[in-house]
């Protein structure tokens, strides 16, 4: 094995699960102010996800105050405490930037069917 891919590979997660853009996700945050350390929880719409092995990460939209905020996520990062899906969105595309220009209702992901 070569010795990059060893070293990249000792610093992979495995406890991440397998998410695409559309999604709606909960990202738990490991926040350090000062001496003192809390979990924040972002939730929002996935945009977009950069796949990769230690450089691998995703974007998530939230409105927060009718103000759109988008922020990104290294998926590797040891402060993510955990992320959890909170529903799977029907889209048609790998990278939902459009979501950034629509307002109100027309910027609603729908929901995927699953049938069982």
């Amino acid at each position: 094995m070569d010795i990059i891919k060893q070293i990249e590979s000792e610093h992979l997660r495995l406890d991440i699960p397998e998410f695409k853009a559309g999604d709606t996700v909960k990202v738990h945050y490991r926040i350090v102010e000062g001496e003192k350390e809390r979990i924040q929880v972002f939730q929002g719409a996935v945009l977009r996800r950069r796949r990769g092995t230690t450089n691998a990460s995703f974007t998530v939209r939230k409105i927060s105050d009718g103000v759109g905020v988008e922020r990104v996520f290294p998926t590797n990062s040891p402060f993510i405490d955990n992320v959890e899906i909170v529903s799977e969105g029907k889209v048609r595309r790998s990278r939902i930037y459009y979501l950034r220009n629509l307002r109100g209702k027309a910027a609603r992901i729908k929901s995927k069917q699953i049938w069982e």
